[in-house]
C-alpha cells in the first residue's frame, strides 16, 4: 500500500525518541507508518525534499486564546496555529462555563487545528476589556465548572484562573477566584493553570502555596508583581519548592508577560520553563509574539539547544495533555502531525513584553505544515 507523504532526508528532531539524525518519515492514513533510512520514495503519492532541513513533531501550544468572534483576544487558530506550526494548542481560558458550549461547537468541533482547553474558574469566560471575569465573586461558580467538565472531558485538561487586580479581578473578589478554581479541579480530578501577576496577595509565594503536582503556573517570566524573583533577583524559595512538588513552569509570552531581564536571571540561576508557549491573542499574533516558533527562536537565542527547545513544544506537552506517545512524536503509529523547518542564520530582532529588543543570529523558521498525514494548505 502506498504512503501518502514522504518527507525525505531531513534531520529528524524528535526529543521523545532521543533522535537527531538525517532519515526519512512516511505517512499513511493519517499517522506516522515508516521512520528511518531509506525508505522508498516509489512507494509515496507525494514527496518532500528534505535536504538541508529539519522534520520536528507537530509543535503543541499549551496556552493560546482561539475563541474568535466572542472574546476579544480571540484568533482563528488554523492560519494562525496550525499554518505555523502548532498543530495542537491549548486555549487557555477564554471559555467559561457558560460560553463553553459555544467554543465547543464552533472552534474545536470546526477546525483543522487539534483543539483542547482550559475551562475558566470564571463562567462568562473573556469576553471584554470593560468587564473583568471577576468583577463579582459570583462568576467563579464552581457548581457550574464541574457540570461542564462533565459534559466536556475528552477537550477539557483544567481549570484557569487568571489574577491581575483591577482590570480583571475586583478587590471584593480578592483571592476568591484562585481557591474556587483548586476547588473545581480537585472536584473533577484535573490541574488548575494560574495567570499571576499583580494579584490580589502579598507575593507569589501565597499562590504557589495552593498549587501541587501538574498545575501549571503560566507567565512565569513576566516582569510585574508576583513574579518568581525576590526583591534582589534571587528566585524565590518557594519557586524552587514548587518545581520540586511538580508545580509546571510555562512561559506564556503574551503582550505583557515576558522579561528578557526576568528569563535571562532565571535562567542563569537553574530554572528553566517546563514548556515553551506563545499566549498568542488579538494584540500579539502581529508582534512581539507572532507565533510559537518566534517565541522558540527566542530560547535559542538565550542558549537553549535545539533538541531542549523543541521538547518543550513537543514531547514535554503531550504527556501534560495526556496524548503522550500520540502527539508530539514522529514514532511510527502517532498521528501524522509534523513540519518541516529551516534554522535560518542571520540578524533578527527578538523583542519581549516591554519593548526590550535582542539581536539573534538563528531563526526557526517553518516550512511547510503536515496536520494529519497530509500537508496543510491555507486557503
Amino acid at each position: 500500500m502506498p504512503y501518502d507523504l514522504l518527507i525525505a532526508d531531513a534531520t529528524l528532531v524528535d526529543p521523545a525518541q532521543g533522535a537527531c539524525a538525517v532519515a526519512d518519515i512516511a505517512f499513511r492514513d493519517a499517522r506516522v507508518a515508516a521512520a528511518g533510512a531509506n525508505v522508498r520514495r516509489d512507494d509515496a503519492r507525494e514527496v518532500i525534499d528534505g535536504t538541508g532541513r529539519y522534520v520536528i513533531p507537530g509543535m503543541i501550544d499549551v496556552h493560546v486564546h482561539v475563541f474568535e468572534g466572542v472574546s476579544h483576544y480571540g484568533i482563528p487558530p488554523d492560519p494562525t496555529c496550525l499554518a505555523r506550526g502548532a498543530t495542537t494548542v491549548v486555549d487557555a481560558g477564554s471559555a467559561g462555563a457558560d460560553t463553553f458550549p459555544g467554543f465547543r461547537k464552533y472552534v474545536i468541533d470546526m477546525s483543522e487545528t487539534r483543539v483542547l482547553a482550559q475551562l475558566n474558574i470564571s463562567s462568562q469566560g473573556m469576553l471584554t476589556q470593560e468587564i473583568g471575569e471577576f468583577t463579582i465573586p459570583e462568576y467563579a461558580n464552581v457548581a457550574k465548572a464541574c457540570a461542564m467538565i462533565e459534559k466536556h472531558r475528552d477537550v477539557i485538561l483544567g481549570v484557569k484562573v487568571r489574577l491581575t487586580k483591577h482590570s480583571l479581578v475586583s478587590e471584593a473578589s480578592g483571592m476568591t477566584p484562585l481557591h474556587r478554581a483548586r476547588e473545581a479541579a480537585d472536584a473533577a480530578g484535573l490541574p488548575i493553570m494560574v495567570h499571576p501577576q499583580d494579584a490580589w496577595c502579598d507575593s507569589l509565594d501565597d499562590i504557589l502555596a495552593v498549587m501541587g503536582d501538574g498545575d501549571i503556573l503560566t507567565h512565569c517570566f513576566h516582569g510585574h508583581p508576583c513574579g518568581i524573583l525576590d526583591g534582589r533577583g534571587r528566585i524565590r524559595s518557594s519557586v524552587r519548592d514548587a518545581i520540586e512538588r511538580g508545580v509546571l513552569f510555562d512561559v506564556g509570552h503574551g503582550s505583557g508577560s515576558f522579561s528578557w531581564r526576568v528569563v535571562e536571571s532565571a535562567l542563569e540561576q537553574g530554572v528553566e520553563p517546563h514548556t515553551i508557549s506563545s499566549d498568542l491573542h488579538f494584540y500579539n499574533v502581529n508582534g512581539p509574539v507572532y507565533d510559537l516558533a518566534n517565541v522558540v527562536t527566542k530560547f535559542l537565542h538565550l542558549g537553549m539547544s535545539i533538541d531542549d527547545a523543541i521538547a518543550k513544544v513537543t514531547s514535554v506537552p503531550a504527556g501534560i495533555v495526556g496524548m503522550d506517545g500520540q502527539i508530539g512524536t514522529l514514532a511510527v503509529g502517532a498521528w501524522g502531525d509534523a513540519v518541516v523547518c529551516e534554522l535560518r542564520e542571520g540578524e533578527y530582532s527578538l523583542e519581549d513584553s516591554h519593548g526590550e529588543t535582542r539581536l539573534g543570529s538563528r531563526q526557526l523558521a517553518p516550512v511547510t505544515v503536515i496536520k494529519s498525514g497530509r500537508v496543510y494548505r491555507s486557503t
